[in-house]
């Protein structure tokens, strides 16, 4: 076969398509892959030149190849999700290079369709959703694009007919999306993307919170079912750090397994929901004595909730915190003391000794906490995000040489102080503040919210949070990053056009906050309708979560949402007239008063020749008209519309003004002669 059995149009939308398509993940690709799409673009259009062959065995082989080492050389790896979805892009656009009939190009449009769909792994975004729309139109008009022959080739009708398909297909995508199961994935899936690289991890260096400080991007939202607390109440829990190797804090697993022991609910008791993006990462955000029902979620041994497993999209999930609650009020098991207190055997020895005067000076582990927060609040420490670097005693540099830091400074400097102490202690790492967004009314907690802060086991009290970074820039705490830096000048300073850096702009806040509240409803209502909220929502409007019955109701609003598409489709077709036809019995009946009319089956010429034998002085016009009406019947495929007949009504309008008001005389014309033409 060869390339003229896909028309030149149909190759044109499919480039087209293929261009929509591929475009949401040209940024997260190199640009070699780019490169590849524009050559193989060229060489299939050379080949619908037929100046170009299509590409042999050893070309495909060699293409195949390389396209392999280049997957493997870019990803690490041939397996995974960037992986296979990297190749399975390549691999769409040399299908280009063996199309060579219309079959191939369905498999190509198929492709595309799948293509859509792997784009929503990287990010579900409103921005997204609405482009993918676009590239639904574009390839169901590629897909109509395909079906038109040469003679009939319109890219106008064929988008057209691509948005009533769609248009068409709405209802009933609606009733599916409420109505049908929301099933898990058969299988699970790291999700990449931004979530992927930014946020908290298992360990924590003072740079790594100086680096999220520096980041515009939402880490999550909050809701509040009462007020919602003040600014310097709301330190947002993620997880424990409880092992220090002289550099660096981190998570231990072994520290957090198991199930909280007793504690003491305390306080008046705080309601909230939280949406979160996918993070890779088991780490979910409460306030100080939470606890949820949400069955995703569990409370660790160190008082903290995380998912089951790692949160790989959008997740919604309610809690109820206690902040002046008691966590583990009763005596530490001796496992948990040895953690908590656990220090490296050499390092930073001026700490441990000004650690050992504290203790000597203040017996009580509670005198000797205040202590050390009056030392920070009373000796010239600074709060900054341009720190000056720490050599191999970071501990004992920071706290009586630099005094200069972030944070993380300062929560890991005290939790260091008091663990040589002999006092339990441990960094807790996590989100403090937000910013309230009163278009929505909840609470938007950006990366540069986070926070580290300590807490410390006192006999009687349990885990009590106290923070050092408090007691040298409160305004952090009460007001917020920015206004802790304005005299510095280094919030966001890496990041001109975070639309947050600029939130003192008054029109520019306001788009923000009206851009975020539409994220956020689509987040909670679109993204977060999940199984659970979809239980609740048949079990409020239909009484029942019966999938027996569920499926009756599917079923019945299914065919209630196609019922009017099927009647319209159904209905009797109101033929369009032939503009040719009308502008011939136009004719007819400006001649029937001269007795001139058509005779039947007479043709065009006929009557042509018969008209200008009775009305010679209207040859000219009686030519035009006759000669434009045969071009328009037998030169074209199908039937013209108005705007090709144009100068058919132009010949017709001069040629009825030329013709004598009486018949005179005229004689009847004879009757037509065998073997003429016939009008159409």
């Amino acid at each position: 076969m060869t390339a003229a059995l896909i028309p030149r149009n149909s190759l044109a939308w499919l480039l087209t398509a293929q261009v929509v398509v591929l475009l949401p993940h040209l940024p997260r690709l190199p640009f070699w892959v780019a490169v590849l799409w524009m050559a193989c673009a060229l060489w299939r259009v050379q080949i619908q030149r037929m100046r170009w062959r299509y590409p042999g065995s050893v070309v495909k082989v060699l293409a195949l190849g390389l396209i392999a080492l280049g997957v493997f050389t870019t990803q690490g790896s041939l397996l995974g999700l960037d992986a296979a979805v990297m190749l399975l892009l390549l691999l769409f656009m040399l299908k280009l290079l063996e199309m060579r009939n219309p079959r191939d190009a369905l498999v190509v449009i198929y492709l595309g369709f799948f293509i859509i769909a792997t784009a929503f792994l990287f990010d579900q975004g409103i921005l997204l959703t609405l482009y993918q729309c676009l590239s639904l139109l574009v390839l169901v008009a590629a897909l109509v694009g395909l079906q038109q022959t040469p003679g009939r080739n319109d890219p106008i009708r064929a988008l057209r007919s691509s948005g009533l398909l769609l248009l068409q297909a709405l209802p009933l995508m609606l009733v599916l999306f409420v109505l049908f199961p929301r099933l898990g994935p058969l299988w699970a899936v790291n999700t990449p993307g931004k979530s992927a690289t930014i946020g908290l991890a298992e360990s924590m260096a003072p740079a790594d919170i100086a680096n999220l400080a520096r980041s515009p991007e939402l880490a999550f939202r909050a809701s509040f079912e009462a007020d919602i607390p003040a600014h310097s109440e709301l330190y947002w829990r993620a997880l424990t750090l409880s092992h220090f190797d002289g550099r660096r804090w981190s998570h231990s697993s072994f520290a957090s397994i198991g199930m909280p022991r007793p504690w003491e609910p305390r306080g008046e008791a705080v309601r909230y929901q939280v949406v979160t993006r996918a993070s890779q990462q088991p780490w979910v955000f409460s306030l100080r004595g939470a606890s949820s029902d949400d069955d995703s979620l569990v409370l660790t041994r160190d008082f903290m909730l995380q998912a089951k497993r790692p949160i790989t999209q959008t997740l919604a999930y309610q809690a109820t915190s206690w902040p002046e609650s008691r966590l583990d009020p009763h005596d530490l098991d001796p496992l948990q003391q040895r953690i908590y207190t656990a220090l490296p055997e050499q390092g930073d020895p001026r700490s441990r000794a000004w650690a050992e005067e504290l203790r000597t000076r203040y017996p009580r582990d509670a005198e000797l906490v205040q202590a050390l927060l009056q030392h920070f609040n009373r000796e010239p420490f600074h709060y900054t995000l341009r720190p000056p670097t720490l050599g191999r005693h970071s501990n004992d540099e920071f706290l009586f040489d630099s005094r200069r830091g972030f944070c993380a400074h300062y929560a890991g400097a005290m939790t260091f102080v008091l663990r040589a102490a002999g006092i339990p202690a441990r960094v807790v790492a996590g989100y403090q503040g937000g910013e309230i967004n009163p278009r929505g009314n909840y609470v938007l907690v950006h990366q540069f919210d986070a926070h580290a802060w300590v807490e410390v086991w006192l006999d009687g009290e349990g885990w009590v949070s106290v923070d050092p970074t408090f007691q040298v820039a409160p305004e952090r705490i009460e007001r917020g990053l920015q206004d802790a830096l304005q005299g510095e000048g280094s919030f966001l300073e890496g990041s001109l056009m975070a639309p947050a850096r600029y939130r003192n702009i008054g029109w520019i806040n306001n788009l923000r906050l009206a851009w975020d509240d539409l994220n956020y409803q689509w987040q909670l209502r679109v993204l977060g309708y999940q199984a659970e909220r979809q239980l609740e929502f048949l079990q409020r409007w239909l009484g029942t979560t019966d999938w027996q019955r569920v499926g009756l109701v599917l079923l019945i609003a299914a065919a209630l949402v196609m019922l009017p598409l099927v009647v319209w489709s159904l209905r009797p077709r109101r033929r369009h007239p032939d503009p040719r036809r009308q502008a011939w019995e136009q004719l007819d009946r400006k001649l029937r008063r001269l007795g001139l009319q058509a005779v039947r089956g007479e043709g065009p010429r006929a009557w042509q020749q018969r008209l200008e034998l009775h009305l010679p002085a209207q040859r000219e016009p009686l030519a035009a008209f006759f000669d434009e009406y045969v071009r328009l019947t037998y030169a074209e495929d199908g039937i013209p519309d108005r705007d090709t007949c144009a100068g058919l009504r132009r010949h017709l309008a001069v040629l009825t003004r030329a013709l004598p008001l009486r018949a005179g005389k005229i004689s009847r014309p004879a009757q037509h002669l065998p073997g003429q033409s016939t009008h159409l």
